[in-house]
């Protein structure tokens, strides 16, 4: 009879804590809902552990703290001089709007950008520009890994250190777990470069009990002398990504940005600086500004656990429903909310150019077949989407209209959505986004259409395979 009422009270406590949680999507909570249902006890625990999108209380706090300290940009000396008017967007205006509701950045004029040729070519630009630095380096990667371009890096902050240049350096401490033990990480350290990490994992079982240990700090983010910053997908490591080579090369796009917008990613980089006990940095936020030059509009947007819910899957389904002639997408991970699948679906229903490019062969096996799983209502609304061949496409890139683009480090999959903590910049620029869509037509003519009969000619044991994990989607 305990037995039975212990088992009865973990189902009952278990199901009401998942009913009542907010912000939860509906498929989110029947997923949870039947895993507890079917495993109780196995169900109940793994919602304890990975079921609740948290960082903890504690880091909640310090961020929103550290947050609130940062001095508004819009207070900072020549500000209004570049905040971008509805004259000069038009009726794109609304979609800057989504972006400053999220994270607070308006839209600001007199931005400059260069699309980096490829990996190798990011990190020679990235390294050159810390080489010129002359008051401060701002960085912060997802993964930091101790090999060609890794050390390159390490070293030109060294460098930049020895020369009196104020050198900041954070990394993820779940997804550069093994630099953190390596003597170039210790010799970053003994140079003066001040170091970080971000949402440090400590003891993992004690770490699970105060808050999910996967929310991860997923941002790319390089800023020097609050005049140049750098965004895209870009890691700090070599196309051959060593840990995963068999995917390789992996193909990244970063672009090298000045102008006003460069502020912007300070913002960003101090909050998760300051938000992770390091030194306050926020007078140099108030720096005024330099007299801007021409230049397109931008704005930095960027997202996490603890900022609004369901913010990037909106953005991506305003830029999605925004659409009138083209629309033109790369993701390595593609595991949607329903409301971005039928945004796509909408887009190409009503006439526009849609096309996704997808990596062929994708390094975690599950997000892969899920992504295939929502392939065919994709093809049926008229949804072009290619496969790339040549190796793992990390891309996560948007083109719209030959006007608007996104770039960044935000996936169109449930961790960039609800768990990890992104920064993407939007602009709008004819140039710019043409120079994106140029590269993105490069990906496409290595890549293979994947038409409707292939996917129809799949087994029926490749289908159950694809939905079944597809199902694995919203339990997060």
């Amino acid at each position: 009879m305990t037995l039975l009422l212990l088992h009865v009270l973990v189902v009952v406590v278990a199901l009401l804590h998942i009913l009542l949680r907010r912000h939860r999507q509906p498929e989110s909570r029947a997923a949870w809902m039947l895993m507890v249902l079917a495993l109780p006890y196995v169900g109940a625990l793994a919602y304890l552990l990975v079921g609740q999108t948290s960082v903890g209380r504690a880091r909640i706090e310090r961020m929103r703290e550290a947050q609130q300290s940062l001095p508004s940009l819009d207070a900072a000396s020549g500000w209004e001089a570049v905040r971008a008017s509805g004259e000069v967007l038009g009726d794109r205006e609304r979609l800057f709007r989504v972006g400053a509701s999220i994270s607070g950045y308006a839209a600001v004029s007199g931005n400059r950008a260069q699309l980096m040729a490829d990996s190798d070519a990011a990190i020679e630009a990235m390294v050159a520009a810390i080489d010129a630095a002359k008051q401060h380096v701002h960085l912060m990667f997802y993964i930091w890994l101790d090999d060609h371009n890794g050390r390159r890096m390490a070293q030109a902050l060294i460098r930049a250190a020895g020369r009196g240049v104020a050198c900041r350096a954070m990394i993820d401490d779940l997804g550069s777990r093994d630099f953190q033990k390596t003597a170039t990480w210790r010799a970053l350290k003994k140079a003066g470069v001040l170091t970080r990490r971000a949402l440090p994992v400590g003891i993992p079982l004690l770490r699970m009990l105060r808050g999910r240990i996967d929310l991860r700090d997923h941002r790319k983010i390089l800023v020097i002398d609050n005049r140049v910053t750098f965004c895209g997908s870009q890691n700090c490591a070599d196309p051959a990504f060593l840990p995963k080579a068999r995917f390789a090369p992996w193909v990244d796009v970063v672009m090298r940005v000045e102008g006003p917008v460069v502020r912007q990613n300070q913002h960003l980089f101090a909050c998760d600086w300051m938000g992770n006990g390091g030194d306050d940095i926020a007078a140099l936020l108030g720096e005024p500004l330099e007299e801007p030059g021409p230049g397109f509009v931008a704005q930095v947007i960027g997202t996490g656990p603890t900022y609004r819910d369901s913010a990037m899957p909106e953005l991506f389904q305003t830029l999605i429903y925004a659409a009138r002639r083209e629309l033109l997408i790369t993701t390595p991970y593609y595991v949607p909310v329903p409301g971005v699948q039928a945004a796509l679906c909408a887009a190409a229903n009503r006439g526009v150019k849609v096309g996704i490019i997808f990596p062929a062969r994708n390094d975690d096996f599950a997000v892969g077949a899920a992504s295939r799983s929502y392939y065919e209502e994709l093809l049926q609304a008229g949804v072009s989407i290619h496969e790339f061949q040549p190796g793992l496409l990390h891309a996560k890139t948007l083109t719209l209209d030959g006007e608007i683009c996104l770039i960044g480090s935000a996936n169109m999959d449930r961790r960039s959505f609800d768990l990890n903590y992104e920064n993407n910049i939007l602009l709008c620029d004819v140039e710019t986004t043409a120079a994106l869509h140029a590269r993105q037509l490069e990906f496409l003519a290595q890549s293979r259409a994947v038409t409707l009969e292939d996917v129809r000619g799949w087994s029926a044991l490749r289908r159950i395979w694809n939905n079944t994990l597809a199902i694995l989607g919203p339990v997060l």
